[in-house]
Formats: structure tokens, sequence, C-alpha cells
């Protein structure tokens, strides 16, 4: 039987020369690590092995910080209180104030948003505020998009220079079109309904066929930043569909948000671009924190705090294109 050794004297942190070290002088053992910043790792799993080879995995090692669960508190809120993503407000966050390298922080915030956004979709479908068409639609253009992605992900390095900064490019960016869509949304909604009614209204195929396409987008962006799905995925779900309730469009949204969110994380996951550790201490302040802005939401003045929150993530926008 291969044993799990304690790994209560394992150090707080790890260093690539200390992990080779151990190794050399530990020839039966491996260490399975998840999560990195500046070559130091944040969570590990020890592992014993004997002739029969490996039979258990257990013993994990997480340092738990409690900055990120304030973080995660933070983030909770103000996704609870203006309905915008977590992964516009958490990768960029992580990234920038917690300096994790961006494909990490991208992966590990794919699976805290599949996570709680699981909750969002039993919560719009038990009042029926899905639209499973437009959710099937959808999908069916992320899901191979998402795919695609992470196989390009897995055969590049993602400690390199460029895809790092491409990472980091592309999250400023969208960072930008989703502060513009927080405080246009009604103005960029009144021109294309308007251009849209001077002309014939779309087919239903034509309309479905947009749809896939959205998917096809929103797929590759989530997968590369883990931004897309909120503020923008449902303004141009909006201009597609005018007469379906908004309620139902962010229903459709959050939904389709879930297998795409959670198929990137895996993916992350299976590259070793996850930090479980992290991903522990954001859903401990996260989830109360969703609970306390959905509490909050009525007594606030929305357009305000998005208009705020809209000027932070330009900011925060800035601060990623400029480095």
């Amino acid at each position: 039987m291969s044993r799990v050794s304690e790994t209560s004297s394992l150090p707080t942190a790890y260093d690539f020369a200390d992990i080779g070290r151990e190794l050399d002088s530990r020839s039966d053992a491996i260490y399975l690590l998840s999560g990195n910043r500046a070559g130091q790792k944040r969570s590990a799993i020890f592992l014993d092995l004997e002739s029969s080879g490996p039979r258990a995995i257990g013993g994990a090692y997480l340092t738990f910080e409690p900055l990120y669960s304030l973080s995660g508190l933070m983030v909770g809120a103000l996704v609870g209180i203006t309905g915008v993503g977590g992964g516009s407000l958490m990768t960029p966050l992580l990234v920038l104030l917690f300096g994790v390298h961006p494909a990490t922080a991208v992966g590990t915030d794919l699976l805290y948003a599949a996570i709680t956004k699981t909750a969002g979709t039993a919560v719009h479908g038990m009042h029926g505020r899905v639209n499973w068409k437009i959710v099937g639609s959808l999908a069916t253009g992320s899901v191979p998009a998402a795919l695609l992605m992470l196989w390009v992900m897995a055969g590049v390095d993602r400690k390199s220079i460029g895809v790092t900064s491409s990472i980091t490019i592309a999250l400023g960016w969208l960072l930008v079109m989703t502060a513009i869509m927080l405080v246009f949304r009604s103005q960029i909604l009144q021109f294309a309904r308007r251009a849209i009614g001077e002309r014939m209204p779309p087919k239903p195929a034509t309309i479905a066929v947009f749809t896939v396409i959205l998917g096809i987008v929103l797929g590759v962006l989530v997968t590369l930043t883990s931004v897309g799905a909120g503020a923008m995925g449902v303004t141009i779900l909006l201009v597609l569909y005018p007469r379906l309730d908004v309620r139902e469009i962010v229903g459709s949204d959050i939904v389709h948000a879930v297998p795409l969110t959670l198929i990137g994380g895996m993916g992350y996951w299976l590259i070793g671009e996850i930090d479980w550790a992290m991903l522990l201490a954001l859903l401990v302040g996260s989830i109360p924190g969703i609970i306390i802005g959905s509490l909050l939401a009525p007594r606030l003045h929305e357009r305000t705090i998005r208009i705020v929150l809209a000027v932070t993530l330009a900011i925060v926008a800035w601060k990623l294109l400029a480095g």
C-alpha cells in the first residue's frame, strides 16, 4: 500500500531549488503542486510511492490567506449589488494586487465563477427565468471554442513574456469594453434597436446563427481572460432578443456561464494553473459577500454604483495596458 506522508513539516513556501533538493533526497516521493506566484508554491500534495505504485493521494498542505477572503467578500458584494460578473473584478485584482501570474489568476477565477454561478443558476431555474434555446445556441459555439483555446494554452509556454502580455492586454481591453457597457448600455441598446428597426427584422434562424457566433466569441474571451460572459454577453443578447424580459436574458447568460467556466477551469487545472488554496479562500469570502450585496442592492442607487465600478474598471484596465 502506498502511504501519504504528513505535510506539517513542509515549509510555507517553496522555490524550485528547494523542490529539487527534496526530490533528490527522496527518490520515492512525488510532490503534486498547484498554483504559483513568482516561483512560490501556494499548495502541495506529498505522495509516497512504493513498488506497487500510487494508491492514495492526500495530506494537502494549503496556505490560507485572509486577504484573499477579504477580496472575495468585496467582489462578492459588488457582484450582488450590480450583477456584474466576478471575472472582470477578481482576475485583475489577483494580478495587480497579489501578483498572481495571469494564467493562474484566470484558471482559478474560472473555477471560482463556475461554483458561485451555480447558485444563481438554481435560483433563475426555479423562477423560470431561463431560455434554454438561447443557452443551447450559446453553448454550441462556446464549448468548442473553449476547448480549442485550452488546447492552445496547453501547447504554449504560459510563463513566457509573449503569452503573459497577450493575456494581460486582452484582459485590459475587455475591462475597457465592460466599463463602456456598464455606463452606456441603454444608449447602446437604443442605437442598435433603431438601426434594426429601420430594416426588416432578422429571421429567427439568423438570430440563432448570431447567437452561436456570440457563443464562439465568449468561449474564446472567457477562456483566455475569464471576462466577457457578464456585462458584454448580456448587452449583446439584449440586442439580439429585444422582446425578451431582461431577467430572462440575465438568467440565460448566467446558466450558460456555468458549463463554460467549468470547462475552462477544469482545463486550466489539467495544465497546472489552479491555486486551490487561493480558490478556497476566495469562496469563503465571496459567498457571504454575494448575499450581503443582494440584500443591500434595493437600498442603493444602482446607477451610481455602476458608474463608480466602471471608472474603477477603466483605471484597472489602464494599469494593465500601461504595464
